[in-house]
């Protein structure tokens, strides 16, 4: 499908009102005809043919035909603006939708700024061209055929020396639209760029403080603020060149007419009313000579925001669904990795990962920054698809389970926590909006939430900012786990979840793990030994490899990188595996 084909698709459903109200700006143009020539009648009958009789009766045809074309005016508007916003409302929830259903490939390759642009200036391009240009555009195109006509009608002669101009302003306009849509392209990259830059550093204002770089951040600004400048400017010099060309041709029709007409009217080729005919039919011409460099950039605009948005659409998730789903409302949570590896922009990110997991059981995941640790629990959510091998829940491949149904069962707190800008209740119970107060109390208990909650100026009903601005790291920590377990889910992620919070928190949280549906298989990801040692079985990675895997005990007796860690993080441990390895040696 072509980029406009799709646009067409959200058009057509509004076709009927759309007809109508090309059917009354026709009647608009039509009704605008009748005035030059009543004009013409006033002329020759009742001023120089003395026929005063009829000069109440042309009023009376002048003032009805300002009433028709006022009201068909008012409502011709009306159905074109109330289209453009329909059609603006389901192109905008379309868009929005399919940007739900993409994966994280694709938000790591576009940049947020750019999906905005996409869904307010584009749009709104759009938008203009649905409510503005095309009645407009259609509105001159009669004016100019119906004047013509009329011209031909009245002198003929003075039809076909006006009539010269045309070619001249068609090969103008053809040369202005292959100019204007390279122009209106770069300005809408500049744009997305531009607000791509604004909103990291309104994210990012806390880090920017933090360094003191106001001045630096605001010097970037600057050139992508003079980008978009000289961009627009860049399409503004277009115009220049091309505008005055369409305001030459314009006014050559009004020399024409004094001249040519003023001639033919003293050697009695036509009369004065024609003259005043032809003159009022003028405008006719003349409008849509000057302003068809204007709608061509209008057009041009347009098409270039739809192909922009219909690229950000029509691109296909890496992780697709399948076409016939294995439906499991209610995973039981054995879980298989069977020689999976997974590569991205051509970097080997994990290589032949192989452990299983029995319904229940706690998985410690550790190792070295970058060893692929959440990948593994980004491939098993299916947020990325394995590059070979096989992951197995239930004994089912997750590629043929289906995706909505495999995340419910997967309660996952995140290693980058994401609050939204709403109360801490509605942040926690964001998996389950209508559960009672009384369950999300409850799982604030378990991640040791509720008393600072409580504290808080209005408790549970407290607003928080953007992402969470406002709490401390290990306070938005405890929501993003008390969030994941209200769930409950068959599988129970936790990506680093209580790196921010203080050894005797993280002693009561795993404490209160504990308590929770023994049925629940449990991975945890994290570099403090505290928090994985209990797991009924420890991985540990390396360059995207395991080079370790068994209980705690077993572990430290291998002296390899997991014991090492071990006895950093506890030199009490160290001291006495020391002293213990010197007695034996005595």
């Amino acid at each position: 499908m072509t980029p406009m084909k799709w646009f067409g698709s959200f058009l057509k459903k509004y076709w009927i009102r759309m007809a109508a109200g090309l059917l009354l700006v026709t009647i608009l143009a039509a009704a605008a005809l009748a005035g030059p020539y009543v004009s013409k009648l006033i002329v020759d009958d009742v001023i120089n043919g003395g026929q005063t009789g009829l000069l109440g009766k042309l009023i009376t045809i002048l003032i009805a035909l300002v009433i028709v074309k006022g009201v068909c005016r008012f409502f011709s508007q009306v159905l074109f603006e109330t289209s453009s916003q329909n059609v603006l409302f389901k192109m905008r929830e379309t868009v929005y939708r399919k940007l739900l259903q993409e994966d994280f490939a694709f938000y790591n390759k576009n940049r947020t700024g750019d999906l905005m642009s996409r869904q307010t200036g584009d749009m709104d391009a759009i938008r203009h061209f649905v409510a503005y240009v095309i009645y407009t555009v259609y509105e001159n195109v009669l004016y100019f055929i119906f004047a013509l006509v009329m011209i031909f009608a009245t002198n003929a002669k003075m039809a076909l020396c006006m009539v010269i101009v045309l070619p001249l302003t068609a090969m103008t306009t053809y040369s202005q639209a292959k100019s204007v849509k390279p122009a209106f392209t770069n300005c809408r990259n500049a744009f997305s760029s531009l607000n791509t830059f604004v909103q990291e550093n309104i994210s990012g204002n806390r880090v920017v403080k933090a360094f003191a770089k106001e001045d630096f951040e605001m010097e970037k600004f600057t050139v992508e603020n003079d980008r978009y400048r000289d961009a627009e400017l860049g399409a503004a010099n277009i115009w220049k060149k091309y505008v005055p060309v369409f305001e030459l041709f314009s006014n050559a029709l009004n020399i024409i007419l004094m001249i040519v007409g003023g001639i033919m009217v003293v050697e009695n080729e036509m009369t004065m009313g024609d003259l005043v005919a032809v003159n009022g039919y003028l405008w006719m011409l003349t409008v849509p000579l000057r302003m068809a460099g204007w709608w061509i950039n209008d057009i041009q605009r347009f098409t270039t925001s739809v192909e922009k948005i219909y690229a950000t659409y029509s691109a296909e998730p890496d992780v697709q669904k399948p076409l016939n789903p294995v439906k499991r409302k209610k995973l039981e949570g054995d879980i298989v990795f069977n020689n999976v590896s997974y590569k991205a922009d051509d970097e080997d990110i994990l290589h032949n990962i192989s452990f299983e997991v029995q319904r229940g059981q706690t998985i410690g995941i550790t190792g070295t920054t970058g060893a692929g640790k959440s990948t593994i629990i980004n491939l098993l959510c299916r947020f990325f698809d394995v590059t070979d091998g096989e992951i197995l829940v239930d004994g089912v491949n997750v590629k043929d389970l289906d995706m909505y149904q495999l995340r419910e069962n997967i309660g996952i707190a995140m290693q980058d926590v994401f609050l939204f800008s709403d109360t801490i209740e509605g942040n926690i119970a964001y998996g389950k909006p209508d559960c009672s107060f009384e369950k999300v109390k409850e799982v604030a208990k378990m991640a040791d939430a509720n008393i600072f909650i409580k504290n808080m100026p209005e408790g549970y009903d407290t607003m928080i900012g953007e992402r969470g601005v406002g709490l401390s790291g290990g306070q938005k920590q405890r929501i993003s786990l008390a969030r994941a377990l209200l769930k409950e889910p068959s599988i129970l992620i936790l990506d680093d979840t209580t790196s921010a919070v203080d050894m005797e928190t993280e002693s009561y949280i795993q404490r209160q793990l504990e308590n929770i549906d023994h049925s629940c298989t449990t991975f945890i990801i994290a570099y403090r030994i505290s928090s994985i040692r209990d797991a009924d079985k420890i991985i540990v990675l390396d360059n995207g490899k395991i080079i370790e895997q068994g209980t705690h005990e077993e572990l430290v007796a291998q002296n390899g990188y997991y014991s090492t860690v071990y006895y950093h993080q506890y030199p009490m441990a160290a001291e006495l595996k020391r002293r213990n390895a010197s007695q034996g040696a005595v």
